[in-house]
């Protein structure tokens, strides 16, 4: 009887034990879950007008960007600053906003820990890097309006900005109401406010936001579902557009055949306020 007792227990802690592993792995991988920053795909060649940029942090770290001019400069300077999803290559992203945005100075810098800038990704790091990345285009543009545009992860970092600093207006491509609320979507087993370490919370943020805010969302998206986006619109206190892109997936959406219009119109919105 004793024997038929003790692997009854057994049996009983092999799911909690499981379930106990699943959650040290998940508390100790998530920084590299959020921020692969070793997948990244290589970058597309830079025309010759792009320019290298380069900003000293602490410990060391030097974050690099790239700076594309205008192809086409209007009356009035614009300066673009974007923040791009977890596995974007910022030359990439630089490209396809000056694409989109020809009469623009586009500035986009790799990530903390994305090569060639160094250090480690965090949430936090990201997030203050945001800042310094716009200080130094605000002394180096003092007199061009300046937005930012954020796509997936990179909306958490663009609404804390947003939050922390004076843009002429935000476009958000994907966004999510707060990362918690998106993994706690996906693992709803999972204690997710105890676990989760890399924070941004977007809905928050964004409420401190004075400005212009466009939201493009995925209407098929099922990493970060429209809900999330809905919740985010709702604190938003000058929202300017709001467009759903029919059946286009969180990745797909780039493809669709509406997505240059809608980014174009809202930028437009933006800066005729």
């Amino acid at each position: 009887m004793r024997t038929m007792w003790l692997k009854l227990v057994a049996l009983l802690a092999m799911p909690v034990t499981l379930y106990v592993a699943v959650l040290g792995y998940l508390f100790l991988a998530q920084t590299g879950m959020l921020f692969p920053a070793g997948n990244v795909p290589p970058g597309p060649p830079m025309p010759p007008s792009a320019e290298r940029m380069e900003i000293p942090r602490e410990a060391g770290v030097t974050l690099v960007g790239a700076h594309l001019p205008p192809r086409d400069a209007g009356p009035a300077r614009l300066t673009v600053i974007g923040f791009g999803g977890n596995g974007w290559n910022a030359d990439a992203m630089a490209l396809m906003l000056r694409d989109l945005y020809p009469a623009a100075d586009i500035v986009v810098f790799f990530y903390r820990g994305y090569r060639p800038s160094g250090g480690k990704p965090s949430a936090e790091a990201l997030v203050a890097d945001a800042r310094v990345v716009y200080d130094r285009v605000r002394t180096h543009w003092p007199d061009a309006r300046i937005v930012a545009v954020g796509f997936s992860i990179g909306t958490g970092v663009a609404a804390s900005l947003a939050a922390a600093r004076p843009l002429d207006g935000v476009i958000l491509v994907t966004p999510f109401d707060s990362l918690t609320e998106v993994v706690s979507r996906h693992f709803p087993w999972l204690p997710v406010r105890l676990l989760l370490r890399q924070r941004m919370d977007s809905l928050a943020n964004i409420r401190q936001a004075h400005m212009p805010v466009a939201t493009v969302v995925a209407g098929n998206d099922t990493l970060i579902p429209p809900t999330h986006a809905r919740a985010l619109e709702r604190a938003v206190p000058d929202l300017v557009m709001s467009e759903t892109l029919p059946g286009a997936g969180h990745d797909s959406i780039y493809d669709h055949l509406r997505f240059r219009p809608v980014m174009r119109e809202a930028m437009a919105r933006i800066l005729s306020r």
